[in-house]
């Protein structure tokens, strides 16, 4: 089986799993503040993932959102290391916690594979809508079997973008300043509430761009690829190239990337 095959079938197995326990009682908990939650299913959907990850690539490193380090000092210094290692799997078990505690669809399997910092593969499944999206580097970017290209809108006025509010109440104010200057130029504004599946939209051409502060490389390694995979463009905020120690992204259909990032330059992170 192909490692893109191999990750299909981990994110769907995973999606499976996740979506048979909604509603079943699980143990919330806080990690970086109020906003940032965690559930005992997404310690469960990590464990699975990572395990049959090393069953397949017993000699493959792997980066999880629910590792003790990620929420550390230590999270850049593990990213800068990922990019001399030939392979680093980057998961987010469950991209969208706050709507799967809620019972709102939404949220989403993010699974990608590294090799010396270059994204080659990425899986974003969606559970809820039985919705798998996939890219391997230079094979271009797929939805259920059916290759996809960003939209073909010209301007902000044309189009439906997105956007997301993290848990870091700083990165959150700079979300909403940025809104101020976004909201009054695009057709309309959605926050599905997984950045993942936000990115696996603006790839699929259901959304124009997306932006957001204050991500890790598990919530947008999969995305990344995707949308760069079906013709579209991904920065950082102030314009420089994608690296895993991104945090602050735009990702768009590039027709209206400029745009983005000339409204985004007066908050300057």
């Amino acid at each position: 089986m192909t490692v893109i095959e191999t990750a299909k079938a981990i994110a769907r197995e995973a999606g499976a799993m996740i979506k048979s326990h909604m509603g079943s009682g699980f143990i919330t908990e806080t990690k970086s503040s109020s906003f940032d939650v965690v559930t005992e299913i997404d310690k469960a959907s990590e464990q699975l993932i990572r395990q049959r990850l090393a069953e397949a690539y017993p000699d493959h490193a792997f980066l999880g959102e629910e590792e003790s380090f990620a929420h550390t000092g230590q999270l850049q210094e593990r990213l800068e290391l990922a990019k001399s290692e030939p392979f680093v799997w980057i998961v987010d078990p469950i991209d969208g916690t706050n709507n799967y505690v809620q019972g709102i669809p939404g949220f989403t399997v993010s699974i990608a594979l590294a090799s010396y910092g270059e994204l080659i593969a990425g899986v974003i499944y969606d559970p809820c809508r039985d919705d798998i999206f996939w890219a391997e580097k230079g094979k271009g970017a797929f939805l259920n079997g059916e290759p996809i290209q960003v939209s073909a809108s010209e301007s902000l006025g044309q189009s439906v973008v997105s956007t997301g509010f993290p848990s870091n109440t700083k990165m959150r104010q700079a979300v909403l300043d940025s809104l101020e200057g976004i909201a009054p130029q695009c057709r309309s504004i959605r926050s599905l509430g997984s950045a993942a599946l936000h990115l696996a939209y603006v790839a699929s051409g259901r959304l124009g761009a997306f932006w957001e502060y204050g991500l890790n490389a598990w919530d947008i390694a999969a995305g990344v690829l995707i949308i760069e995979e079906a013709g579209g463009k991904v920065s950082d905020t102030l314009g420089n190239s994608y690296s895993l120690t991104v945090k602050h992204v735009v990702g768009s259909n590039g027709r209206i990337h400029n745009a983005i990032m000339e409204t985004l330059k007066p908050i300057g992170i």
